[in-house]
């Protein structure tokens, strides 16, 4: 027992100096892509193409006073940062990178994953009601109603890939996907359910809700600047604001990670495994994978204009939500057939 906590305590330990960096050098490719995708270099000035802006903007945050506005709920405003970064951190002991590279594999490590993330999407209402602000507090009801929304199609559409899998463990829904790019869950042709054409369209629905999840353009209705001033942050400062900063990437990793292990793979090699390097199943492979889904989330956030709330809900409740039902169904009744 006690050496599990110690593998846990130390996977914990990975997860933040993990978390920090993607934090810190995600942020680097948004400014650089965003740059790129409007004509212009992006950061520049500190160190060669820009490289040492993360870390000096990382030392500003934590030198910064944390100001605590009068008339606020203290104690639901300061547990509210924490609240949005501690799940996050935890999520990331149960996923696995490589076929030995995970902290404690857990067998229903899926639910365990869902079940922090229904935890941090609290702290946005937490946060919004703590901060005795208008804008804060509309824009915590906007994103309750937008998690509500896509947890429901997502959670549907993971089911979906548990029943193909037979297994609630992460790794063994990547082991059943080792055989090369025809045997991932994303391919139609499968032996579990036979000719299923809404298999990429499941994918489609689960990227959709990861970008929705994590409050990214154009699903970014929590923090429209336009709209709410910084939305459910608009009254944090320092590290109250980077927590939310750190969360909101380390989400994004998450969505990542979850959409390659359940449709693209996990580490599994695209043509298979021919016994060497670089074409053997490894944990190369798992980061090239997540680090592409990430382009496309910058991609995506810099491309198309933020949505209304109503079209946001909307596209839920109208379309994602009994697409996702119908290949439930389809699927369950594939499995009895074959």
């Amino acid at each position: 027992m006690s050496l599990t906590l110690l593998n846990v305590v130390v996977a914990v330990f990975i997860a933040i100096c993990f978390v920090g960096a993607n934090a810190a050098y995600l942020v680097w490719c948004e400014r650089k892509g965003a740059g790129l995708y409007q004509r212009r270099p992006g950061p520049m000035e500190n160190g060669p193409w820009g490289l040492l802006q993360p870390p000096i903007d990382g030392v500003k945050l934590m030198t910064k006073q944390l100001l605590i506005p009068g008339g606020v709920d203290k104690a639901l405003f300061m547990v509210a940062p924490v609240l949005a970064m501690f799940p996050a951190l935890i999520s990331f002991v149960t996923i696995p990178f490589s076929s030995n590279i995970v902290a404690h594999s857990i067998d229903v490590g899926v639910l365990m994953i869902f079940a922090f993330a229904a935890l941090g999407s609290m702290s946005l209402l937490v946060a919004g009601w703590g901060s005795r602000n208008k804008y804060s507090m509309i824009s915590s009801v906007r994103a309750v109603s937008q998690t509500v929304a896509y947890e429901i199609p997502l959670m549907i559409t993971t089911i979906t890939v548990i029943l193909i899998s037979g297994s609630l463990n992460l790794t063994d829904i990547v082991q059943q996907q080792l055989g090369g790019f025809w045997s991932w869950n994303i391919w139609p042709l499968q032996k579990q359910v036979g000719f299923n054409l809404l298999m990429p369209i499941s994918f489609l629905i689960l990227f959709v809700c990861s970008v929705a999840e994590t409050n990214r353009a154009p699903f970014d209705l929590g923090e429209a600047e336009s709209e709410l001033v910084a939305g459910f942050h608009t009254e944090y400062s320092s590290m109250g604001f980077g927590l939310f900063f750190m969360g909101e990437y380390a989400n994004i990793v998450i969505g990542a990670c979850l959409t390659t292990i359940l449709f693209l793979g996990g580490w599994a090699c695209p043509i298979g495994d021919l016994g060497f390097f670089p074409f053997n199943h490894n944990v190369g492979w798992f980061l090239l994978k997540i680090y592409l889904i990430i382009f496309v989330f910058i991609w995506i956030r810099w491309t198309f204009p933020r949505t209304t709330i109503y079209g946001l809900l909307n596209l839920s409740w109208k379309y994602l939500i009994p697409i996702s039902l119908f290949n439930l169904l389809l699927t369950a009744g594939l499995l009895k057939v074959f």
